[in-house]
């Protein structure tokens, strides 16, 4: 099976943040601010190499990738597509004002942007490990 490498990376860095959001999350509801400021900043940190590879591979490498399956796979790839895009975009200047607030032990703040930015983020993540598969995984098992 012949993978692109940089996808296959990206998807890793996407599987990798939404475990560490997952853990972190359950972190914070068992009252450990250290060990979930430690997975909340590991998987900022997944999910900005994750970006960094991403708009490098896109933009050197490949330019668009196109979507090659047909029936109802592909609708339901493009609705898949057509949501984690927009969200992924717009979940960025709200992840920073997250990081901002925890930072300034401005801790209300910081849950009342992170109460709709978690799950949020954990569907971006997901969503990205599904695309991936159903872009380079699934055409060859069928």
């Amino acid at each position: 099976m012949d993978l692109p490498v940089l996808p296959t990376i990206n998807a890793s860095l996407n599987g990798l943040a939404a475990v560490l959001l997952f853990l972190g999350w359950r972190a914070i509801k068992s009252d450990n601010r250290e060990r979930h400021r430690a997975l909340m900043i590991a998987a900022l940190a997944s999910s900005a190499a994750f970006l960094a590879c991403y708009l490098y591979y896109h933009f050197t490498a490949v330019g668009l990738t196109r979507y090659q399956g047909h029936g109802v796979l592909r609708y339901t790839y493009f609705f898949i597509l057509l949501t984690h895009t927009p969200l992924a975009a717009l979940m960025v200047p709200f992840i920073l004002a997250a990081v901002w607030f925890a930072a300034k032990g401005q801790f209300a703040k910081h849950t009342r942007i992170t109460r709709w930015l978690w799950p949020v983020w954990m569907y971006v993540s997901v969503t990205g490990v599904v695309i991936y598969l159903m872009l380079y995984i699934l055409p060859q098992a069928v």
